[in-house]
């Protein structure tokens, strides 16, 4: 990791606002202004979506950020980063920690943030011939973070059934966050939402139910919870992970069984759950109401156990949380709007 400028000396004069991109960025090895970086045209991630990324998130604390299940994310990362052949970037979790954590000990948010890390292909080498590569490819990391609110409860969203399909596991890596595959999720989430809907879920290869565009999907039925099988062809989600978790510590019952597009429709309760979202009920699905089409009392006990971990409350996973001291050097510039409002 190379260290920055001072933060005494020349921090961007502007702190980030709750929905806005901190003033700092970490690209190719420094910290820099978030606004500096430029990439060069020929970006192989761009072009081919070479490019693995995760969406981690701190939340505020008496003692300062706290970083939620930052390990897990990056170990998640780095084994997309040895699918796709990304060597060029810090090989460890820890490494990557520290960097998150200086990049948000600049940054300096006052609430919730959204981390990005970023990991992708960018130059071919010399001697490496023009086209789709991996090796032979130079790599780069960047990190961005912006804030992100979140309330606790358990939003309420309508969701349509997606004519797309979530690729199966023989086509894509599924199991890691590639972000060309996420043209599917993009194409599906846009479906949803010309047609007035808040998001999409996807079936698989076999007509069972895969995922949302970007979450994780659970169903509630006479109290148990029943969600697809991770070894399926979706994302398994380290929020998906830490509500199993969390309920069958609470004495819930979870199953991870194939569901069929019937078991949602006739299910009390269906929610989906993703470190942006955390957790939110499925009150609509194709114009069928879910349950009484409000969300149910299993997923508000649901969202406020997830609440609780991730450190607004008791904390039962001291492992997954990790502080990040506040700055003593930032100096305090007038709150102005920055750019970007969202991820």
């Amino acid at each position: 990791m190379t260290a920055g400028p001072s933060l005494a000396d020349s921090a961007p004069r502007q702190r980030p606002t709750q929905l806005g991109l901190g003033a700092w960025a970490y690209d190719r090895g420094e910290f820099v202004p978030a606004t500096a970086p430029r990439l060069p045209l020929s970006t192989q991630g761009l072009h081919y979506g070479t490019a693995v990324f995760e969406g981690i998130r701190a939340y505020p604390s008496d003692s300062g950020l706290r970083l939620f299940r930052a390990r897990e994310h990056y170990e998640r990362l780095l084994r997309g980063c040895r699918i796709l052949r990304i060597t060029g970037i810090p090989p460890t979790v820890q490494e990557l920690i520290d960097i998150t954590v200086e990049l948000l000990r600049r940054n300096a948010h006052d609430g919730n943030v959204y981390i990005r890390p970023l990991a992708h292909k960018l130059s071919l080498l010399p001697g490496t011939p023009p086209g789709v590569s991996l090796a032979g490819v130079s790599d780069a990391l960047s990190l961005t973070t912006f804030g992100y609110p979140t309330s606790g409860k358990a939003e309420e969203v309508r969701c349509a059934l997606s004519a797309w399909r979530r690729p199966a596991g023989d086509a894509l890596p599924v199991q890691a966050k590639v972000a060309g595959g996420y043209v599917t999720s993009a194409l599906a989430c846009d479906e949803a939402r010309a047609t007035g809907y808040d998001d999409a879920i996807l079936l698989d290869r076999w007509g069972n139910v895969a995922e949302a565009s970007t979450a994780n999907v659970f169903m509630v039925r006479d109290g148990v919870l029943v969600t697809p099988p991770a070894t399926g062809d979706l994302l398994p989600g380290i929020t998906r992970d830490t509500v199993i978790t969390l309920c069958r510590e609470s004495g819930t019952t979870v199953l991870e069984r194939t569901l069929s597009l019937a078991d949602l429709y006739t299910a009390d309760e269906v929610f989906l759950t993703s470190t942006g979202k955390g957790v939110a009920s499925v009150v609509e699905l194709s114009g069928r109401n879910i349950g009484s089409g409000t969300a149910g009392p299993v997923t508000a006990r649901v969202a406020a156990l997830y609440h609780s971990a991730t450190g607004a409350g008791d904390v039962g996973h001291p492992e997954w949380l990790i502080t990040v001291p506040p700055s003593e050097h930032l100096p305090h510039h007038p709150r102005t709007p920055s750019e970007g409002t969202n991820r």
